[in-house]
């Protein structure tokens, strides 16, 4: 049995901001979001920013050497995770293209670890993106949270500083989402440790 863990020692997170778009929206969530985790001592935080990161849509067991460096980027990052948040868009009514490629790109990564969401958009708040997403992430075999953080006509409640102008509610659901993924997390975490997933 692996007994380097302790419920002590904090869950590593790895928060992926989906959108590569020029002009997005999404590094002004992340900054409220990065905030809220701010005030938490359970979990350790890597960003993966997918503005800095460019994988290909057409998928090879064999990539060349710029995936691979692109891959180099980011695949440490999710291996080492416990945990995992997506701060997506929602584009004609699913999820960005970079994040399909980040996902297609790995597997065991994911696996028999927890996702919760944090979605913005228009009157949806990209909550159709997160349920597509859902589906996606089972297929990995990690397990989706149910509790989201979702902005609806997000631009309308930031000010020009990233500063949100009614933040109890939001803040209540990432509290809400961020206690269901620590309590999945070390679950899980505990589990691999006695047994390691699909064995």
């Amino acid at each position: 049995m692996d007994t380097a863990y302790t419920n002590s020692t904090p869950l590593k997170l790895a928060v992926v901001i989906a959108s590569n778009r020029e002009g997005r929206f999404g590094p002004v969530i992340a900054d409220w979001f990065r905030g809220r985790l701010a005030e938490r001592t359970d979990f350790s935080v890597d960003l993966v920013d997918l503005a800095e990161v460019d994988l290909p849509t057409a998928l090879s067991h064999n990539p060349g050497a710029a995936v691979r460096a692109e891959l180099a980027k980011v695949s440490p990052v999710l291996a080492a995770a416990d945990a995992f948040v997506v701060l997506t868009p929602e584009y004609n009514h699913s999820f960005p293209a970079s994040l399909k490629s980040l996902i297609d790109w790995h597997f065991g990564e994911w696996q028999a670890k927890p996702v919760g969401f944090v979605s913005y958009g228009g009157m949806s708040g990209g909550l159709r993106a997160v349920e597509q997403l859902r589906q996606v992430f089972a297929e990995m075999h990690a397990v989706t949270v149910r509790d989201t953080v979702s902005f609806h006509n997000a631009h309308g409640h930031f000010d020009d500083d990233g500063v949100h102008q009614d933040p109890a509610g939001p803040d209540a659901a990432a509290k809400a989402m961020l206690d269901q993924l620590a309590w999945w997390a070390h679950s899980l975490r505990d589990a691999k440790a006695v047994r390691p997933y699909g064995a």
